[in-house]
């Protein structure tokens, strides 16, 4: 499934995308026109081939806010880390024209006109997310949301989406009782079903039905819940609801039967080929880039503490299957002594300086390039274990096994949403992104990782 088609707040990401698509252009062409405006023969020359390269300029651009977390659709940002993430997208979308040009030179659209056209642009993205920002929260502009049920399942909806920017492409109008089951809802909040659900959603305008349930057996109105189907009422199961809004898939109320029959764990040739290609491509480029700090790395490990550069590990792979994983050293030669695996700490004492350094901006861990070249990992999945967390993990935490249905990767969605894990708790949150992820992949999802991983990298979120 291609993660645009999620949900509505994927479909309005790419609308606003677009938007800024546009905004952009329309920047290099005011700049073009500003720059040559008493230079008619100069207009004329730039606009040669002009629409390839504004489009050039903006795309360059919103990759580089892409790869800043501009475009992400489950985070929030205030109004200055969103200022600082613009500047650092506008400069580093810049500095790739620079390079783009010289490779390039047919593309290049003069200094003036790009340094005008990058002012004008990020003026114009700011003005455009602000009236976004208004006109997106806007109640008329929200789905109308009701929830059939108010028991422990229907209050995670109060408990775990409670913040403004989960429901800004939602409103909850309320919840249902389900007669015979607990209410844990607010009193404020519920909404008597009376004589028919259709005629009470009718009334309440709303678009959407949540079914929320405790228990299913014998408790659903299912005459009524087809019949505001038959209305054109959406009717979603929860399990599915917060896949869609928050990225996740909620353990404790998703059943076997619904990971079963959910679209998702599509394992197709074409599909396989061309993850594999990706990771060869995407694994070769960044070797190509990163061999000179690899060996700058190698020699500072080699010079600080004795033992070999590269450590090697056991690591549970596709199909539960043991390969061993190769990093840079970070931590001493006696960090288990004892032979127990221990989870890594914040500040962990058993690392060295350089590995400390190594770690929180995740060069250690460029050598697993190499594992993705050799087929055993891929670039984008959930990060491997070791066998004897493994194990653990999966007697304590429920299908923690179905993460191994797909390649680990060198980064993942859990690693872009959650924190370093170092606990079992931790590792029962990640494994909520993990199987959004093993669902979800396609070309188009690894794509958006690999690039917000950047945000990740440069911001030092999640390293240990």
């Amino acid at each position: 499934m291609n993660i645009l088609s999620v949900s509505r707040k994927n479909r309005l990401v790419v609308m606003l995308w677009l938007l800024e698509l546009v905004v952009i252009v329309a920047a290099v062409t005011v700049a073009a026109w500003l720059r040559f405006f008493d230079d008619p023969e100069g207009l004329a020359t730039f606009s040669r081939g002009a629409p390839a390269r504004r489009v050039l300029v903006a795309a360059m651009v919103t990759v580089a806010m892409t790869a800043f977390g501009l475009y992400q659709v489950h985070v929030r940002h205030s109004r200055q880390d969103f200022l600082l993430r613009l500047l650092l997208s506008f400069s580093l979308g810049g500095i790739g024209l620079l390079v783009l040009y010289y490779l390039v030179p047919v593309t290049y659209i003069g200094r003036g006109v790009l340094l005008l056209s990058l002012v004008l642009a990020f003026c114009g993205v700011v003005a455009t997310r602000a009236v976004w920002r208004q006109v997106h929260n806007a109640e008329a502009m929200k789905r109308r949301i009701l929830v059939l049920g108010a028991g422990n399942n229907a209050n995670l909806v109060n408990r775990r989406l409670r913040r403004r920017s989960d429901r800004r492409s939602m409103v909850v109008i309320g919840f249902v009782p389900i007669p015979g089951q607990a209410v844990e809802v607010p009193a404020d909040m519920l909404v008597p079903m009376g004589d028919s659900l259709v005629d009470l959603a009718l009334r309440l305008n709303v678009f959407e039905i949540v079914v929320a349930p405790d228990e299913r057996r014998g408790g659903l109105p299912m005459d009524q819940m087809l019949a505001c189907a038959q209305r054109g009422i959406a009717m979603t199961d929860l399990s599915t609801f917060f896949e869609r809004e928050a990225g996740v898939v909620t353990l404790n109320i998703a059943d076997p039967s619904w990971l079963v029959f959910s679209r998702g764990f599509e394992t197709s040739m074409t599909r396989r080929m061309g993850k594999r290609f990706f990771d060869l491509a995407a694994a070769g480029t960044l070797l190509l880039l990163a061999w000179p700090a690899m060996l700058l790395v190698a020699l500072c490990v080699r010079l600080e503490s004795p033992g070999p550069v590269l450590y090697r590990q056991v690591r549970v792979g596709e199909g539960g299957r043991n390969f061993e994983l190769v990093k840079f050293r970070s931590m001493r030669v006696d960090a288990e002594a004892n032979g127990v695996a221990q989870w890594a700490s914040s500040n962990d004492d058993r690392a060295t300086r350089v590995g400390r350094f190594i770690r929180t901006v995740r060069l250690d861990e460029l050598p697993q390039l190499f594992n993705v070249l050799s087929g055993e990992m891929s670039f984008v999945g959930p990060r491997p274990e070791r066998p004897q967390f493994v194990e653990q993990l999966s007697e304590e935490i429920r299908y923690y096994a179905v993460r191994h249905c797909v390649k680990p990767g060198l980064t993942g969605w859990a690693q872009l949403r959650y924190p370093y894990g170092a606990s079992v708790r931790d590792a029962e949150e990640k494994l909520k992104f993990d199987l959004f992820y093993v669902k979800n992949h396609g070309a188009v999802f690894d794509l958006l990782i690999l690039l917000q991983t950047v945000e990740v990298v440069l911001f030092r979120r999640g390293a240990r």
